[in-house]
């Protein structure tokens, strides 16, 4: 795994998937066009091109770009780097037609193609060495401190989630990712007592 800096921002699961497989780092779906839409997934876009930069990997037809566009638009360009995919010709294994346009998408490139774009782009490398002083902690220390699994979490997990500005709908993993991220272990132990 390659670990970098930077949070890659895909359009969805399956391009998440693919990245995940080859970078150590937080990669966000912008659920298509839901991007458009989702206030709070923007704000927290934002916040992650604040505290460590993105990188923006979209399909190459119309759509993707259009996504694109919207987040060039929204972010810093001191804050935000682009990956392109190259355009291929083809159908994704899991569909039985192809894309509109005709052209694969970022689930559809071999891993060689997406380790090579995200690192044409600049993306820092950081070699396991620790770039942010972030909370470390664990979905064992979530279910312990109740904002996982117990009686009363997802009102306590809600208003963790408010206290940080996070968006509610974050998974465990993904909010587990942003707390590593953007809080230090005292933020994160402020927090609790005031909740």
């Amino acid at each position: 795994m390659i670990k970098i800096k930077e949070a890659i921002i895909v359009e969805g699961r399956y391009d998440k998937t693919a990245l995940k497989s080859i970078f150590d780092t937080i990669v966000i779906e912008t659920g298509g066009f839901q991007i458009f839409s989702d206030r709070e997934r923007r704000g927290y876009i934002e916040k992650l091109a604040r505290e460590r930069g993105i990188i923006v990997m979209t399909d190459g037809d119309h759509a993707g770009q259009t996504i694109r566009s919207l987040l060039r638009g929204s972010i810093p360009k001191d804050m935000v780097k682009h990956a392109y995919i190259p355009d291929i010709y083809g159908k994704e294994r899991r569909k039985s037609a192809p894309s509109k346009e005709g052209k694969l998408g970022v689930e559809g490139m071999s891993l060689q193609v997406l380790t090579e774009s995200v690192l044409r782009c600049g993306a820092t490398v950081t070699e396991g060495e620790n770039t942010v002083a972030g909370a470390y902690l664990t979905k064992a220390d979530l279910y312990e401190d109740g904002i996982l699994g117990g009686q009363n979490s997802a009102e306590k997990r809600r208003k963790l989630l408010k206290h940080f500005s996070l968006p509610e709908t974050l998974t465990s993993n993904a909010l587990l990712e942003a707390l590593n991220t953007f809080v230090t272990r005292e933020e994160y132990e402020k927090a609790l007592e005031e909740i």
